[in-house]
């Protein structure tokens, strides 16, 4: 394990907090100065201002939450409500996985597990993610093809899969993809004059929402 992460998940601060007290010659590797990209082993004996760090027990914590509309997924809310108003104080380290604006609700995963976050965030994983849609009028056969053929963006072109949630009304979607831009979905849509008046997250890669009440959260079940 790197050195920075060892810190990391020893002390609980950040990997960038654990650089800069490597960088100020606060932390010593086998009682000698460090040098960049250091690993630690198991038998390794690590100090932080002369203070012996525990081996971090690799244990993480993730779960899953129906995010409600009407709260951000930040720890500031500068005036709105958190995601964090939701959850008790024990909870309060864990960071969203991907996030949801104030106005989408659905799926919410957050974790201190570094590794998962990745692999469910990098684009070379392609982790596919599922929403229903409702828009504000009937989505036209030719924007449909659109949406699915590109709509070119002011970060690139965006491609989402659909599918009517309803045979007679082109108002409700089933949207997949395994981008995550900011606001893609919605951005998508407004380019070609829709407004996505509801967003509702219902999968994110392996993981499947299954709590009904809006504000909750479970343990997410383990997918390693």
């Amino acid at each position: 394990m790197r050195l920075n992460k060892f810190i990391a998940q020893s002390t609980g601060i950040s990997r960038r907090a654990a650089d800069a007290a490597i960088a100020a010659g606060r932390v010593r590797l086998n009682n000698a100065v460090p040098i960049p990209g250091s690993t630690v082993s198991s038998t390794d004996t690590v100090t932080l201002d002369g203070t012996p760090l525990a081996q971090p027990d690799n244990t993480y914590t993730t779960i899953m939450m129906n995010k409600p509309v009407g709260y951000v997924c930040s720890r500031n809310g500068q005036g709105n409500q958190t995601i964090y108003d939701l959850l008790p104080p024990e909870l309060h380290h864990l960071k969203p996985v991907g996030r949801l604006d104030k106005h989408s609700s659905g799926l919410l995963l957050l974790t201190d597990d570094g590794t998962l976050a990745h692999h469910l965030t990098h684009p070379s994983f392609a982790k596919t993610k599922i929403y229903k849609i409702a828009l504000n009028q009937p989505l036209s056969q030719d924007d449909q093809l659109h949406v699915q053929n590109g709509v070119t963006l002011d970060d690139g072109v965006s491609k989402l899969e659909l599918s009517a949630l309803n045979t007679t009304d082109r108002h409700n979607w089933k949207v997949a993809m395994t981008e995550g831009r900011n606001r893609q979905i919605r951005r998508t849509f407004a380019a070609l004059g829709y407004n996505v008046v509801k967003l509702h997250r219902t999968h994110f890669g392996p993981y499947t929402l299954n709590i009904p009440t809006p504000g909750s959260y479970t343990p997410a079940p383990n997918q390693k």
